[in-house]
């Protein structure tokens, strides 16, 4: 395996509740799994190539629970990647070199890559992202059902993939218009900080 870290700012958002079940290791609230990642990476490098500064994103649709497999994913990668970045974060994105995409890609039929325009703005709840034209998710904070106050839940996951401190949120916007199709605006959201080697 190369040597590889990358390090930054990933949003997260399905169709499920809030919270997730699937962060406690329990099945998905609505028995299926429609949701994605999208990974800002601040510093890294896959080998000796840089890839700070890009994007990369996946969504995925899963019959189940993610570890039940039988799903399927399309990606999206950051089109000001030149082609030594696009190459290498296409290894990272079909989990050649491990972090969470090793053990994701055992869960479903990854599409090839699509190099995209990723406008992200990073802004803890009031993060928004657009990829190309076919992928949208704005974040907002959970409200109280009852008093409409604000509430700012946190997880602490030791043994997360994906992210070890993940913020929750909501979606007011989370739309995927590719080949998978669906919209879960209004369900889970989350962010947080990951880094992987």
């Amino acid at each position: 395996m190369s040597t590889w870290l990358v390090n930054g700012d990933v949003l997260i958002a399905c169709n499920c509740d809030f919270g997730c079940p699937c962060n406690f290791n329990a099945r998905p609230s609505k028995g299926f799994c429609e949701g994605g990642w999208i990974w800002q990476i601040e510093n890294g490098h896959v080998g000796d190539v840089p890839v700070a500064g890009l994007g990369a994103a996946l969504f995925a649709k899963w019959p189940g629970a993610i570890h039940e497999g039988g799903g399927r994913a399309t990606c999206y990668i950051d089109e000001r990647a030149d082609a030594a970045q696009r190459a290498a974060l296409t290894r990272v994105l079909r989990g050649e070199l491990g972090g969470p995409w090793g053990l994701f890609i055992k869960t479903y039929e990854l599409a090839p890559p699509t190099a995209a325009h990723f406008d992200v703005t990073l802004a803890q709840h009031g993060s928004r992202a657009r990829i190309g034209d076919t992928i949208e998710l704005a974040l907002a904070t959970i409200r109280n059902p009852v008093t409409q106050a604000e509430v700012h839940p946190e997880v602490v996951l030791p043994e997360g993939l994906v992210v070890k401190r993940g913020i929750m949120a909501a979606s007011t916007v989370f739309r995927v218009s590719d080949a998978l199709a669906y919209d879960h605006s209004g369900q889970y959201a989350a962010f947080g900080r990951f880094e992987y080697s």
